[in-house]
């Protein structure tokens, strides 16, 4: 029988070689210089190298091995198995364009100084040299676009072309020696972004709605196996989901009762929250105020000693144009893999300028003072950025955990957090609400994703659902949406991921602090909650 370690260092490598997308994201730069290659013959080989991997891995006995070592092995079997099924079955780089932006890639090397500057225009002078034929393969292998996906398209990479234009001059000023080597190469690039803008345009212009970005009920539910990792059948997913919103509804009049002195009615929620949110920022003022927010939530951490802290950089800007129009707000950390010391990125969009009046003022009112204070409780503080500023300075024998990020995990454990603040009195009754009509929203989510995918929810009616059942502004709503097309199954890792975490806080050893709990929770990476479970003897 092989042994479990050398052979899984093996296969993280061959892994990370074949997707220079994944490598980055990871913190692993040896194939900074590269764009992933996305043609038909390397989609292929890539196919056959996961399958290897699969047979290899089954091979192992799990049972010999010490508990952290099993868990790696069911995590990289996995990672295998969805690498497989995501090539194969979904297929999405041949009708998604967005796979095929390398806005993050470019971004990564411009904006983190993990190398001197010169390394990384280097690298960057390689990717920008590979954009030319990765956006001729992409036109090559993209058929029946949806219509939704290919107007997002268009906003993110001309995002992207921009990111060259203006970015990369700056960028230059520091090592101008570098500028008459890779001024032509970012020509070259905006030239074949040009076209591939084109391109897009013309596929818009046709008229064409392009293939139902739609899934399916089959495709659906195998994404969904392989997304949340879990033995939850997506009927279950649904029914829970649905018995959650009953839940936090009952919670969310109580507590606009409360704040309004009024009965516990729909009505007296409407009134409640229209209060909350003509308290809200601007374009002009809503990075600030997520500074403000974060320093708040921070000392509320401390204060309370709910788990340690670390003093890592964490740098909150309004978020780059090619990232825009799928969510309003991300947390982009380093890489598990990464050794330089650089920031994690808190990123917020503002209200898209093409929009109306009306519908930014809808868009603040729903990101008011007091729900600005929830994300960042969420997207940074005592959420993802703290918990991956955990999850990095984790160990194993193996790299497996650097590549085994689970959503339900990460996305779990941020949904706690807001929970847990709000119980404890952050931001006091406002937010509390706040919270409680995001525990609304998780659960719609995970309610819209499946209709959306395996039922053909219309439109007008997923949009009732979110403004009436879930008080969501329309602006909110009209964005999530349009998100359920965009993405498939990440919505439920919110509801689903909360439901597991939440158990596991709650199963804390008598005798044990809420800190020192919390600690254990955040020790081991960031692995699938039924592992976590294994790994803590819950």
């Amino acid at each position: 029988m092989p042994e479990f370690v050398p052979l899984a260092e093996r296969i993280v490598d061959a892994i990370l070689d074949s997707d220079p997308a994944l490598a980055s994201y990871a913190g692993d730069h040896r194939s900074d210089d590269r764009l992933p290659d996305r043609s038909v013959g390397a989609v292929a080989e890539r196919v056959t190298m996961l399958r290897d991997a699969a047979d290899a891995l089954a091979g192992i006995d799990p049972d010999a091995l010490d508990p952290q070592d099993q868990v790696d092995h069911a995590i990289l079997a996995a990672v295998v198995e969805r690498g497989i099924f995501e090539l194969a079955d979904v297929r999405e780089h041949e009708w998604n364009p967005l796979v095929h932006n390398p806005g993050p890639l470019l971004h990564s090397l411009i904006a983190r100084p993990f190398a001197p500057v010169e390394e990384r225009l280097t690298a960057l002078g390689g990717r920008l040299a590979a954009v030319p034929d990765a956006l001729a393969t992409a036109r090559a292998v993209l058929r029946d676009v949806p219509r939704l996906h290919a107007e997002v398209a268009a906003g993110q990479f001309a995002g992207t072309a921009a990111l060259i234009r203006d970015q990369l001059p700056t960028l230059l000023k520091e090592a101008p020696g570098l500028g008459p080597v890779l001024e032509p190469i970012a020509a070259a690039a905006l030239d074949a972004f040009a076209e591939f803008d084109g391109w897009l345009r013309t596929t818009l212009e046709s008229g064409e709605p392009g293939r139902d970005p739609r899934l399916g009920r089959p495709l659906w539910e195998a994404r969904l196996w392989h997304t949340l990792d879990t033995e939850l059948p997506a009927a279950e997913v649904l029914a829970r989901a649905r018995q959650s919103l009953e839940t936090a509804g009952a919670q969310l009049r109580e507590a606009a009762a409360e704040l309004t002195g009024g009965p516990a009615t729909d009505e007296t929620v409407r009134r409640a929250l229209g209060a909350l949110a003509a308290e809200h920022p601007d374009d002009t003022t809503i990075v600030d105020l997520a500074k403000v927010t974060m320093a708040e939530a921070t000392a509320f951490v401390r204060d309370h000693d709910l788990m340690t802290l670390i003093d890592d950089p964490c740098l909150i800007e309004e978020m780059p144009e090619f990232a825009r129009g799928v969510a309003v707000a991300y947390c982009d950390p380093p890489g598990p893999l990464e050794t330089a010391d650089v920031p994690t990125f808190y990123c917020i969009a503002p209200a898209p300028a093409d929009w109306p009046p009306a519908r930014i003022e809808s868009f603040y009112r729903e990101y008011n003072d007091h729900m600005l204070r929830n994300l960042t409780v969420h997207e940074a503080m005592p959420g993802h950025f703290l918990q991956l500023a955990h999850s990095r300075r984790f160990r194993a024998a193996t790299r497996v955990r650097a590549l085994g990020f689970s959503g339900p995990f990460v996305e779990g454990w941020a949904v706690y957090a807001e929970e847990l603040m709000a119980t404890l009195g952050f931001g006091g009754l406002p937010v509390r609400l706040q919270q409680l009509k995001m525990q609304l929203r998780m659960s719609l989510n995970a309610v819209i994703d499946q209709l959306v995918h395996c039922e053909d929810l219309p439109e007008s009616e997923a949009m009732h659902l979110m403004t009436a059942q879930g008080f969501q502004e329309e602006g909110e709503a009209a964005g999530k949406w349009k998100r359920a097309l965009l993405t498939s199954t990440q919505l439920s890792t919110y509801f689903v991921g909360y439901t597991e975490m939440s158990a596991i806080a709650a199963a804390r050893p008598f005798g044990a602090t809420p800190k020192a709990w919390h600690d254990a929770m955040l020790a081991h990476g960031s692995p699938p909650p039924r592992h976590l479970r294994f790994l803590l003897g819950v």
